[in-house]
């Protein structure tokens, strides 16, 4: 059972950002209507920069790619942290309309990086613990004959 959730999550979310990115090149969907003003201004000074949302749909289109073919997949969910982060944040304080997908993405991102944190784990290790997995592998590294 844990093995179709794990695939569901992942092709879920997949599928999400793959669209959302290619969507960024290729404008297929509408554009959210009666945004408040501050998502507007929000919005526009993203777009002024000219950088921003191609190297955002790019990180999205990837990210969704990989999650969908299961290739890499920690590192996909490392770049969607951010990315999700800020979904939320924007949806909770400029444009409310949209919480309830950004939660939906949340905490689909969550979930999926629940699932696949044994792949974070050495990132949460104590110096101590380091110093001990690295005197292990110099230690007892077996000798080239």
């Amino acid at each position: 059972m844990r093995r179709y959730i794990t695939m569901g999550a992942r092709i879920l979310l997949g599928l999400i950002f793959t669209l959302t990115g290619l969507n960024g090149f290729f404008n297929f969907m509408p554009a959210m209507a009666g945004m408040p003003e501050g998502a507007m201004n929000f919005m526009g000074a993203l777009a002024a920069t000219g950088y921003f949302f191609p190297l955002l749909k790019t990180f999205e289109l990837v990210s969704g790619i990989l999650l969908l073919f299961g290739r890499y997949v920690p590192l996909a969910l490392l770049f969607l942290a951010p990315i999700t982060l800020n979904i939320l944040a924007f949806h909770l304080f400029l444009a409310p309309s949209g919480l309830p997908v950004a939660v939906l993405v949340v905490g689909l991102t969550i979930l999926n990086g629940y699932l696949h944190f044994d792949a974070y784990r050495p990132l949460f290790a104590t110096d101590q613990e380091i110093e001990e997995v690295h005197e292990l592998l110099v230690h007892h590294r077996p000798h080239a004959v």
